[in-house]
């Protein structure tokens, strides 16, 4: 399977992959996001909030599960770090915001796996350096492959990759 591996060199730059991934996005979208703490999942997440024209600043939603905000589509930023089983996150009734019209961006999506849809864009972060991070996404069904080849575009046309 196809993937795009990617360096950001600061919290800039992944909230710029963000952006351009938030201009893409269409309803019922659905990004996976893993990696330790630190390593930019909310900036990447700020990013596709300001590609969705989403004004309010994104903060992670770790003591609440879940924020929702509105641009040209609905944006549903859940996080599942404070989360200890499985179990606990099939409970949450997700599957209308899942199945639903918005964009669904999870942080922590590891925990899990094994319930959240087949077709996403999962994006794996890695430290590089105190300010460089790796990223690789991974595309998991026809939209998102479809998805990473406009964003390979994008950021080519850019000068980026």
């Amino acid at each position: 399977m196809e993937s795009l591996k990617l360096v950001t060199h600061a919290p800039e730059e992944t909230r710029e992959l963000g952006r351009n991934i938030g201009k893409l996005a269409m309803s019922g979208d659905i990004y996976l996001l893993v990696g330790n703490l630190g390593t930019g999942k909310t900036c990447l997440t700020q990013g596709i909030a300001w590609g969705l024209g989403i004004e309010e600043y994104t903060l992670s939603p770790s003591f609440v599960i879940m924020r929702e905000m509105q641009g040209r589509l609905r944006l549903y930023h859940m996080d599942f770090y404070r989360l200890d089983n499985i179990a606990e996150i099939s409970d949450l009734g997700l599957d209308d915001y899942l199945y639903g019209r918005g964009v669904c961006v999870i942080e922590w999506a590891e925990k899990g796996m094994d319930i959240l849809p087949g077709d996403h864009l999962l994006v794996r972060f890695s430290y590089i350096s105190d300010t460089a991070r790796a990223l690789e996404l991974l595309p998991r069904g026809g939209r998102y492959m479809k998805l990473l080849a406009e964003l390979r575009q994008n950021i080519a046309s850019q000068g980026k990759v």
